[in-house]
C-alpha cells in the first residue's frame, strides 16, 4: 500500500516536470532555437544593446582610445563603478570607488568637494555591465554635465596594457 502511493506519487511529480518541461521549451522555443543554431549569444549582445538605448538614453559614452586619450591629459576624475573588492585589487590609477549603491544611498554627499564642470569617467568591468552607465546617468541628473560612461570597461583597460594600480 505504502509502496504503490510513494509510487503514485513520483509519477504525479514526473508528470508534472515533465509538463513544466514542454510548456517552457514551447514558451522560449526562439531562444532554444537560436541556442542550437549558436546564435543565442549574439542576438542577446543585441537586445542588451537595444535596451540600453532606450534605458540609458542621452548617456555620454567613451570608447577605450577616448577614455585613456582624456586618462593622458590628467585633468578628469576616474569612478570606479566596481564592487570595492575589485577596485582594491585593481583599478586604473587615481580612481575613486563608487559603486551604484553606494551613490544611491550617499546620494550627492558621495561627490562633495568636486567641482560639477569636472570631466568624469566612470567605469566598470567590461561591455555587458551597466553600473557605469548607471552612475554616468545619476551624475548627469545631479548636475555633473561632463560625466561619461566608459563602456569597455576596466578589464579592456587593462588588456590594453595600459597602466593599473591597487589598493594595497
Amino acid at each position: 500500500m505504502i509502496r504503490r502511493l510513494v509510487w503514485g506519487d513520483l509519477a504525479w511529480a514526473a508528470f508534472i516536470l515533465g509538463l513544466g518541461v514542454i510548456f517552457g521549451l514551447a514558451s522560449h522555443w526562439n531562444l532554444v532555437r537560436l541556442s542550437f543554431k549558436g546564435e543565442l549569444t549574439q542576438y542577446l549582445d543585441k537586445e542588451r544593446t537595444a535596451r540600453r538605448e532606450i534605458r540609458f538614453q542621452g548617456v555620454k559614452t567613451l570608447n577605450l582610445a577616448q577614455a585613456h586619450e582624456i586618462f593622458q591629459q590628467g585633468q578628469a576624475l576616474f569612478l570606479d563603478a566596481r564592487k570595492p573588492e575589485e577596485y582594491e585589487e585593481l583599478h586604473i590609477p587615481g580612481a575613486v570607488n563608487l559603486p551604484p549603491e553606494m551613490l544611491e544611498k550617499e546620494g550627492a554627499g558621495a561627490l562633495e568637494g568636486i567641482a560639477q564642470t569636472r570631466v568624469i569617467v566612470v567605469y566598470c568591468s567590461q561591455v555587458q555591465c551597466d553600473a557605469a552607465l548607471t552612475v554616468a546617468e545619476k551624475l548627469q541628473s545631479l548636475g555633473y554635465k561632463e560625466a561619461a560612461a566608459f563602456l569597455a570597461g576596466f578589464n579592456a583597460w587593462d588588456q590594453a596594457g595600459y597602466p593599473v594600480d591597487t589598493a594595497k
